[in-house]
């Protein structure tokens, strides 16, 4: 017997190695990130992750910070740090610095970076020497009024079925809103030509998705032309990002707001010019605010973007784009300007 003695060793060895390993494996696999998609603001207010997200300033002077701390789901944060201020209200964005941040075990959100300390809890931000603190931004033109000339979209239950092609309205804890989710797409059911646009969007809470998959849709212009909306906060702002003209124009400056923070577009559009021979003679055009400021000045398009109705003469709907996420809408508005 003693002779099988070695070999029932390595059994035994071999046998432990084997039911250690999962756990040794399951140590290393990165936590799975499902896809959550909020709208309501009170679901949205029960994810910890949420309170962190948003907003910060603090300090004066030269020695005045912003900060936009994003929430990347699981206890996991992006911070980017600004001279000057935020986006839009004095921010130096070539001063950008971007970091890494977890959630602690005391509920705390720390900078995980050698360069730099930094922890946020309570509504504050430490952030070296100074001290920043939450602050949620309101566009100057949120609540604007129609004039009377002009063509309401959506202000009130009904306005979805009455001006909308394939219109829903999505109720919330905070009220009933204009949505596109599982729509494939609405359309109002009047055209226009050239016009002013006022568009009110509220984006999704979706902390566990990346790029074109958090809380994306859009709005078309004529059907031709798409200012894109998508849960761009904090990032570099590109021509596919929240304000960019999709594939043609990046914004001047990325003004999206933190998700579930009401946003607005007010739109300058004049339409494409074509001749008799239906041969096109000058570009649409239009001038974009993003939550007030000026993201486009009198850009001209050079074509339909993708996913647009091809450049032509006649008139077009506004289209807003269900790209599956829970954006909602609302305050929508045109006035024509022929």
């Amino acid at each position: 017997m003693r002779r099988w003695l070695p070999w029932l060793w390595l059994v035994v060895v071999s046998a432990t190695a084997a039911l250690s390993a999962p756990a040794a494996i399951q140590e290393k696999t990165p936590k799975k990130r499902v896809r959550i998609a909020v709208a309501d603001p009170a679901e949205a207010a029960k994810d910890p992750d949420f309170a962190v997200q948003g907003e910060y300033v603090g300090g004066s002077g030269e020695q005045k910070l912003g900060a936009q701390v994003i929430a990347r789901g699981l206890g996991e944060f992006e911070v980017v740090v600004y001279q000057g201020g935020l986006p839009g209200a004095g921010a130096d964005m070539t001063t950008a610095r971007r970091f890494k941040a977890a959630r602690q075990e005391n509920g705390s959100v720390t900078l995980q970076s050698p360069k730099a300390s930094g922890t946020l809890q309570g509504g504050k931000f430490q952030f070296q020497q100074t001290t920043l603190e939450k602050i949620e931004r309101q566009s100057p033109t949120l609540g604007a009024r129609p004039p009377a000339q002009a063509v309401i979209l959506f202000a009130q239950e009904g306005d979805e079925k009455n001006h909308w092609d394939k219109g829903k309205l999505l109720e919330l804890s905070d009220g009933k809103f204009l949505t596109v989710s599982k729509t494939g797409n609405i359309r109002s059911k009047q055209k226009f030509n050239a016009f002013t646009l006022h568009l009110e969007f509220r984006l999704a809470w979706m902390p566990n998705s990346t790029g074109q998959a958090r809380s994306n849709s859009g709005v078309y212009l004529q059907d031709r032309y798409e200012c894109q909306v998508l849960d761009s906060f904090g990032l570099k702002g590109e021509n596919n990002e929240c304000g960019g003209i999709y594939t043609q124009h990046k914004p001047r400056v990325n003004m999206c707001f933190p998700p579930m923070v009401w946003q607005t577009y007010d739109i300058d559009f004049t339409p494409a010019v074509f001749d008799d021979t239906g041969k096109k003679v000058k570009n649409a055009r239009a001038t974009i605010r993003h939550n007030g400021v000026i993201i486009h000045e009198n850009i001209e398009f050079p074509r339909e973007t993708p996913g647009g109705q091809k450049e032509g003469p006649t008139p077009g709907p506004l289209h807003l784009q269900d790209h599956g996420d829970p954006v909602v809408y609302r305050n929508i508005w045109i006035v024509p300007k022929d």
